[in-house]
């Protein structure tokens, strides 16, 4: 398959995640989009790494994977914290940190 395949389905993911930050307002969805924003630049790692022969690409996606886990397990431990707290997980009714 010709590399260009891989590149554009990465774009459109990206896109996809880009776009899912900056409109949804519940906290899951925008921690989803950027979870599908860092799978896309996985997908360009193992394409080039592929392409090139060369496994450095999949060693920073092995790297890229352990944040995003352990993004996901911080970041979904803070949203139940603040939805016990505040009963709501939309972004733009939690001002805990407003003065």
């Amino acid at each position: 398959m010709n590399i260009n395949y891989f590149l554009i389905l990465a774009l459109i993911l990206f896109s996809i995640g880009v776009i899912g930050v900056l409109l949804r307002r519940n906290a899951i969805i925008v921690f989803m989009s950027i979870e599908l924003m860092l799978n896309s630049i996985n997908l360009v790692f193992i394409t080039f790494s592929a392409f090139l022969g060369n496994i450095t690409g999949q060693i920073f996606v092995f790297f890229i994977m352990t944040v995003a886990a352990a993004e996901a397990a911080v970041g979904l431990a803070i949203i139940i914290a603040l939805f016990r707290n505040k009963e709501t997980i939309n972004i733009d009714e939690i001002n805990i940190l407003k003065w």
